[in-house]
């Protein structure tokens, strides 16, 4: 089992999920209104007059053969519009109930 942390533009907030319902992946925790900066060449994301955008995270927790597909999917989408800001990362799961 694996684990991907999902940070976006919150632009993108529909668009993920579908990449999850796509995927038939039905779990995840959902952040909203979080603020960052990319580690890239990302604009600041801190809901203020300056910077006005914020992001978004998804926690999901997924069997292995689902990785590839989602990642696949959330790539494609980062690489047509890279101005907007996605991240995805994939842990190893030891153990959980």
């Amino acid at each position: 089992m694996k684990a991907i942390f999902i940070s976006y533009n919150q632009a993108y907030s529909e668009e993920i999920v579908a990449v999850l319902e796509n995927n038939r992946q039905r779990g995840y925790t959902r952040w909203t209104d979080v603020q960052g900066k990319g580690g890239f060449n990302g604009i600041p994301h801190m809901g203020s007059h300056a910077w006005p955008e914020q992001n978004h995270a998804i926690l999901t927790f997924v069997k292995d053969e689902k990785v590839r597909p989602i990642i696949d999917e959330l790539r494609t989408k980062d690489e047509a519009t890279p101005d907007l800001g996605l991240r995805a990362f994939v842990w190893n799961i030891e153990e959980g109930y």
